[in-house]
């Protein structure tokens, strides 16, 4: 019998690599240098969002005037710091996922926020780009998460229906993005746990990328 689900569909900051933390710790100090208190809540609900709405969000939180290109600028300079001298981890059970789904001739792609140039270069940093079937990248799309586009691309580009697809996300915005393009949806809580309104969005949830091999186990 032919199986219903033939590609997976990977975020990336939070999900495969261990950003989000990163994140909230630049977020809050860059904003905090442009004399603005964020906090944790702030950056949480703006995690995988496209600037057509994380803008207007933080400037209904802080006020008009507040500086988005600039703080965000800030943000990713002193992150890049970071990373260039400290690296990342790597999220556990990435490449025992990685290898199941190869192995059993799955299709494989990433969607990601996260700028083209940023992406390939964290995905080859960690010796994982080589993967994937497609990338598909924040400024590659119109509409960024929440808005379906980018799982809608890359299911696309796999060849495939997004109801063919596995989305695996950590955050309520790209899980709205994966779920509302037809994606079945995989939940790997990062910072957050799914509350009431993203429960009933998920196919599952698993604490590490390692234990979802028992979806497609139990698809076959």
């Amino acid at each position: 019998m032919e199986r219903k689900i033939k590609g997976a569909v990977f975020d990336m900051d939070g999900l495969m690599i261990d950003t989000e933390k990163l994140l909230v710790r630049f977020w809050k100090e860059s904003a905090k240098e442009y004399g603005y208190n964020m906090t944790e809540e702030n950056v949480f609900s703006i995690r995988s969002m496209s600037r057509k709405y994380s803008v207007p969000l933080l400037k209904g939180i802080f006020g008009e005037e507040f500086p988005f290109s600039e703080v965000r600028s800030r943000r990713i300079s002193l992150m890049n710091d970071y990373i260039d001298k400290y690296g990342f981890e790597v999220k556990k059970g990435l490449f025992e996922l990685l290898d199941y789904l190869r192995n059993n001739n799955y299709l494989i792609a990433v969607a990601t926020a996260t700028d083209r140039e940023r992406a390939e270069h964290y995905l080859k940093k960690i010796d994982v780009y080589k993967y994937f079937d497609a990338v598909i990248c924040g400024d590659m799309v119109t509409n960024g998460k929440p808005d379906p586009d980018i799982y809608i691309t890359a299911s696309e580009k796999l060849e495939l229906l997004p109801k063919e697809c596995v989305a695996f996300e950590d955050s309520p915005n790209g899980i709205k993005s994966a779920y509302s393009a037809g994606c079945r949806v995989i939940m790997i809580p990062d910072l957050t746990q799914p509350d009431d309104e993203i429960k009933p969005l998920l196919s599952g949830i698993y604490e590490s990328l390692d234990k979802a091999v028992d979806f497609f186990e139990r698809q076959v």
